[in-house]
């Protein structure tokens, strides 16, 4: 029956011609076409039904018996076009043969629109069928109807394309784009509803088991691509456009290597297999994660070895008697560490933005219920998730959290943490970079004493006096330094490590300066002692924030209120320098009182006396 009833319609596809363009169902012609889908969608409702029952989403549909006879002669031209040596039919052409499928739906949705879509309505819209869109609506069963053509010609090809690593990747990228565009543009689910259409990509990739095979392409391509990032010299340069100038600068390389884990997820976004979406995630941009992770560390290494080495010569002379330039010094010294910082810091802030995108939230949510799905005994929790990979394998590559009943985590949260712990490791390897070579700069500072000495100046000249010629290095390396930082790093990592300078020079100052038995300081001294602090200050104020010099040597900023009392003649300064003395030195609560009003919070009583201590015209 279903041959004659077949063979009948074709004698009417032939009448009407076709399927050319010039198809008509002028006169009696679309009755009797109407007919000849009505006998053949009646002899199919059984099967139909029966199918309907028990459709899975891998379950290749049933072709609607009318569309079976229609797509013959497509099929035909399909052959004729896209086999033998036919210019259209390319290996790395695949798109090829996928727009022409494209270009069918496109060339007869509305033919099947207007005469088929009222014939499955009325047939069966009071069934089963009703709730299943590839019988009961035209578009979706002219899809269904032309995916076996297409179906034998991608498992025909991929056989030839997998030989050939360039064409596989290219075959597998363009048929996850047709896909796609079934199912987003035509609205395609195959007939399973709410799970949805697998596509031809995971035929291929999963019932044809050539998904292996194309991660392993993937993954040279990926790692090529990233050793074509890192080898050039240049890679490895600041780059101080590509962000907000009041972010930390990154290199290129770490711009360019994120670039490339973003196309990476874009190869494999429209993925409908967890598993293959999981191995992609750990096998290949994990993987190159952890790749750069240690290129950095391997830099910071570096420095660190570079430093250690430079105690095997005498001030940078070799045993030859060469003078030699040393890498961990100077602005080059510091831009080493900014290198491993700044890239450090952007892959570890990009890390944090794609936990929050819905694509990684889904992956990381479908984890989670799998892996609580896994470990409901003690005995199953080493039970493979994809492949070969175990619940600890995947947790131990993304996150401590992975099947956590409390919830919270993400798919990064180990990779960003062993970044965030490069970053705060080289931030404290600058922070004692720039503390060790200022405390060197001052070396010299520390070793004049002309505080006692310094005669009371003329009036007015202690207004106009110049920092002392000792501390031209250190302001030039303070300078410097942070100009530098200043252009390389954000405000935050800047002020923080401006802080813990900050504190070392105030440290030096009150131990080397200030606080030594052997010194002692004449007025004139103390003003010039607080004016060398305070051009310490303007430098930091300059690049790290008005003010920020004197908060962080706020002891020191105490010290010299006291240091620079005036202690001569017989004005109200130098009452009040002596009131201060009787009543710091009665007991620790007058002490404390009249610190409070000179609003004085940090120092204590002790140090207090101490700075005091240090005027001569106190103690002579």
């Amino acid at each position: 029956m279903k041959d004659a009833f077949a063979s009948d319609f074709e004698k009417v596809l032939t009448r009407m011609k076709w399927p050319s363009k010039d198809v008509s169902l002028a006169g009696s012609l679309e009755q009797e076409w109407t007919e000849g889908v009505e006998k053949l969608l009646e002899l199919q409702e059984p099967e139909l039904n029966v199918q309907n029952d028990h459709i899975q989403p891998y379950e290749e549909p049933l072709v609607l018996l009318p569309l079976e006879v229609m797509v013959k002669p497509l099929d035909l031209r399909f052959q004729y076009h896209f086999s033998g040596d036919r210019p259209t039919n390319k290996l790395d052409k695949p798109e090829y043969f996928l727009s022409h499928i494209m270009g069918l739906i496109n060339n007869y949705n509305e033919f099947f629109a207007t005469y088929l879509q009222p014939l499955l309505r009325t047939r069966f819209r009071t069934s089963n069928l009703s709730m299943t869109s590839i019988f009961i609506d035209s578009t979706s069963a002219l899809i269904t109807a032309l995916l076996p053509m297409l179906r034998r010609k991608v498992f025909g090809v991929i056989p030839q394309v997998a030989k050939q690593p360039q064409l596989l990747s290219h075959f597998i990228h363009e048929l996850m784009s047709f896909d796609i565009s079934l199912r987003d543009e035509w609205g395609y689910d195959g007939g399973s509803g709410v799970e949805g259409w697998k596509g031809l990509t995971w035929e291929v990739l999963v019932k044809k088991d050539w998904f292996g095979r194309w991660l392993e392409v993937e993954k040279t391509f990926a790692l090529s691509r990233y050793q074509n990032i890192i080898d050039p010299s240049e890679s490895f340069e600041i780059d101080y456009e590509s962000v907000e100038p009041s972010a930390t600068k990154p290199t290129n390389a770490a711009i360019r290597v994120n670039d490339l884990l973003e196309t990476i997820t874009d190869r494999y976004r429209p993925l409908p297999s967890f598993s293959q979406k999981l191995r992609f995630l750990i096998d290949i941009q994990i993987a190159i994660f952890d790749l750069f992770h240690s290129r950095l560390v391997g830099f910071l290494d570096d420095y660190l070895k570079d430093t250690s080495s430079l105690f095997s010569t005498v001030q940078g002379v070799s045993s030859s008697g060469t003078k030699q330039k040393l890498p961990t010094e100077g602005i080059p010294g510091l831009e080493r560490l900014i290198r491993v910082y700044g890239s450090a810091e952007y892959l570890e802030k990009k890390m944090r933005d794609w936990s929050d995108d819905v694509f990684f939230l889904e992956l990381w949510e479908e984890l989670q219920d799998r892996v609580r799905a896994n470990t409901t005994s003690q005995g199953q929790k080493h039970r493979n998730l994809a492949g070969n990979m175990t619940v600890e394998h995947v947790a131990d590559k993304t996150s401590a959290a992975v099947g956590n009943e409390e919830g919270g985590g993400a798919l990064f949260d180990e990779t960003a943490g062993a970044y965030r712990r490069l970053r705060v490791r080289t931030e404290g390897v600058i922070t004692d970079t720039f503390v060790q070579q200022i405390r060197s700069a001052l070396s010299a500072y520390g070793k004049i004493n002309p505080w006692s000495a310094l005669s009371s100046p003329s009036e007015g000249d202690e207004l106009h006096l110049a920092i002392s010629a000792e501390l031209d290095a250190p302001v030039g390396l303070l300078s410097s330094y942070l100009s530098f930082l200043a252009k390389a790093l954000a405000q935050a990592p800047l002020r923080r490590i401006a802080r813990q300078v900050v504190l070392a020079m105030q440290a030096f100052l009150w131990d080397s300066v200030l606080m030594p038995s052997y010194h002692r300081f004449s007025y004139m001294g103390a003003k010039q002692f607080g004016r060398d602090v305070r051009g310490l200050w303007e430098v930091v104020d300059r690049f790290v924030g008005a003010g920020q010099g004197k908060v962080g040597m706020r002891r020191l900023a105490e010290g010299l209120v006291l240091l620079e009392l005036d202690g001569g003649g017989g004005g109200a300064e130098a009452l009040k320098l002596r009131e201060v003395e009787k009543r710091l030195f009665k007991d620790n609560e007058s002490g404390r009182e009249v610190l409070e009003e000179l609003g004085l919070e940090v120092l204590s009583e002790s140090e207090a006396r101490g700075v005091l201590q240090t005027r001569i015209d106190l103690n002579g």
